[in-house]
């Protein structure tokens, strides 16, 4: 298999062995792949992100740090399915090791640290992406260093980054001064936030998943959008196993931010050409309380590709969604993960989908990560006796 880097503005190559993040026009970069060839016993592997080590830019198999990430649970919602006269399922990456679907880019990340003879890894982070690359840098044995916006950070993803030893420097300010600090130190460790095009690829195994657990292509993937990384790596695995002959159609995708910290549903509501970032992002929603995603080309790429749409809801509607899901189907997600399922439930109001419509939410992490807003919202729900 060979594989090189190359810009999704200019289209330049790089060389996929060289430390980069940015083309020299300042464009975003993306894996490429020639001469792919597919081992015969592929479809017989167990589900998991290295079962399609095929699709993933790693030359050196016996430097891979895994802790048994993806193969995570596509649920069939039943009962929400019924009321809303769809057939709804919920791909809970809740169920990776550290808790959130960004195991599945650092695995894949971090394996390329040691490949690229990286001995430290960054990243900034509102939890999620602290919790996994601190994990899979412990794994690894090698050190990690994260920069979180002070006081911002949900305490579950915080003790696990903690736990996990690596070396945490609060910043006053939010996630965006959070990347600028590790992006200032790019000379000296590798950084493995979504603007590192390989930890994406990681990621995009997501959509082969999806499929392989379906046996079809759903009509509609929605996608909860932070930094943006996330729909644009699925909608690059839809494409890559169109294109290899695996799947003979693409699903649209569907973005979803928090109302305030939805720079590109304004971007594209306005008709702007360039986004305008949100300086202070407000939402329960911590893992997409993002103000300047770094991948708002790659995501505004996907959901033009795909005829897919960008929305936007409250953090009501994320509280209720996030209830709905867990008292009707038994799924605990984090706010931001209920985002989808919000989603879902404001477009179909709309008369969005067409009966019967096959729809997979992407829940992006366990409720475990932040309890505090549903102790908070519910507590009135205890009942105290004497």
């Amino acid at each position: 298999m060979k594989f090189y880097l190359e810009c999704i503005n200019c289209k330049k190559k790089y060389d996929a062995k060289k430390v980069i993040y940015k083309c020299d026009c300042g464009g975003l970069l993306e894996v490429k792949y020639e001469d792919i060839k597919i081992s015969k016993n592929f479809k017989k592997r167990k589900i998991n992100v290295w079962k399609y080590k095929e699709f993933l830019p790693i030359i050196e198999e016996n430097k891979i740090v895994s802790l048994n990430e993806g193969g995570t649970p596509l649920y069939f919602c039943q009962r929400i399915s019924k009321e809303l006269n769809l057939n709804i399922f919920v791909k809970n990456e809740g169920a990776n090791p550290t808790g959130s679907f960004k195991d599945r880019g650092m695995t894949v990340g971090v394996t390329k640290a040691l490949e690229l003879r990286m001995s430290k890894v960054v990243c900034a982070s509102t939890g999620n992406t602290s919790a996994s690359l601190a994990a899979y840098a412990a794994k690894a044995g090698i050190k990690a260093y994260v920069f979180i916006p002070y006081g911002k950070i949900a305490l579950g993803k915080l003790a696990q980054a903690l736990v996990y030893g690596a070396e945490i420097i609060a910043i006053k300010g939010n996630f965006d001064d959070a990347l600028k600090k590790a992006l200032s130190l790019s000379s000296k460790m590798y950084i493995l936030n979504s603007i590192n095009p390989f930890r994406l690829e990681g990621q995009k195994t997501i959509a082969y998943e999806i499929f392989d657990q379906l046996g079809y292509v759903p009509d509609k993937v929605i996608v909860p959008v932070g930094n943006a990384g996330n729909i644009s790596a699925i909608w690059k695995g839809f494409k890559e196993f169109y294109e290899y002959g695996f799947i003979k159609e693409l699903p649209k995708m569907i973005g979803v931010q928090a109302k305030g910290a939805n720079p590109i549903v304004r971007m594209l509501k306005n008709k702007e050409e360039c986004l305008k970032p949100i300086k202070n992002p407000k939402t329960i929603a911590t893992a997409i309380r993002i103000g300047a995603p770094v991948n708002w080309p790659k995501a505004i790429k996907a959901i033009k590709e795909s005829k897919g749409e960008i929305l936007d809801v409250t953090d009501k509607e994320i509280i209720n969604a996030q209830y709905l899901l867990a008292s009707k189907e038994g799924i605990f997600v984090e706010p931001a993960s209920a985002a989808s399922i919000a989603a879902l439930l404001k477009l179909s109001k709309k008369k969005f989908f067409d009966k019967k419509e096959r729809i997979v939410c992407i829940a992006t992490g366990s409720g475990l990560k932040d309890p505090d807003i549903i102790i908070e919202n519910y507590k009135n729900k205890i009942k105290v006796i004497h």
